[in-house]
């Protein structure tokens, strides 16, 4: 069966996403780069805590929401994220828009650490003469992910953009690729899932029917990658997205 819808991942498929150009935070003996520091700026003006404080609080937080959810494959998203975290910071309550005001540095300093990738508008354009573009990603914020489309002129190419923070669930639960079908009307065996990671991509993605591409532009030892994947082998494996095009009419 031809393949009639290409769905792909995002981040480090897509577009590529590093955290290193973050400013460089000190907490302890520990450096390292997070958006921290700013949070803690902006925080500050109705908080009284100091930098190392904050941080042990946003971390201890962070790991009691996330074994809530990890091992159901639930997605926190951001804006609840600090929403949580109110009760723990005194004097918080006086500013009931802080988590909006959060949300929206946090991710404005994530989206600065996205390199857009100049070729791939071309690629969406000739794959769209052959199938119909979705996108089916694991992030926190939706709102973000469109505008990160949007800035690497790749947006008006997706019929559909489902992310895990709308769903509530994260690649590789089946759920989150259950919705994007549904969304699309595609059928599991006439569409190809794109991306970078083998378990949440191209597990996840097989399980729930779909054929499946990984793509290894960022991965640093394809051979060994996929020596220790313990999932199903992918139908295509690509180190570019350019070598999309000509080779999805094999699957067919």
């Amino acid at each position: 069966m031809p393949i009639r819808f290409v769905v792909f991942d995002l981040f480090d498929t897509l577009v590529d996403l590093s955290m290193d150009g973050l400013p460089r935070v000190r907490v302890r003996e520990h450096e390292f780069p997070s958006s921290l520091g700013a949070l803690h700026e902006l925080v500050s003006t109705h908080v009284d805590m100091n930098l190392e404080d904050f941080a042990d609080t946003v971390f201890a937080l962070d790991k009691s929401l996330r074994l809530e959810r990890q091992d159901q494959g639930r997605e926190l998203p951001t804006l609840e994220r600090f929403e949580r975290l109110m009760p723990w910071l005194p004097g918080a309550e006086r500013a009931p828009d802080l988590p909006a005001r959060m949300t929206e540095l946090h991710m404005r300093m994530l989206r600065q650490q996205v390199q857009n990738l100049d070729h791939h508008p071309r690629v969406m354009e000739a794959l769209s003469e052959q199938a119909e573009l979705a996108v089916c990603s694991n992030f926190s914020h939706s709102q973000t992910a469109l505008r990160v489309l949007e800035e690497a002129r790749l947006r008006w190419h997706f019929s559909v953009v489902v992310v895990s923070d709308a769903t509530g669930w994260r690649k590789p639960r089946r759920e989150i690729f259950d919705a994007t079908l549904a969304a699309l009307g595609a059928r599991p065996e006439e569409t190809l899932h794109v991306g970078d990671n083998l378990k949440a991509d191209v597990s996840g993605a097989a399980a729930a029917g779909m054929r499946t591409a990984w793509v290894t532009r960022r991965i640093r030892d394809p051979e060994e990658a996929l020596a220790r994947h313990e999932g199903p082998e992918p139908d295509l494996i690509v180190e570019d997205l350019a070598e999309l095009p000509e080779r999805l009419a094999s699957l067919g």
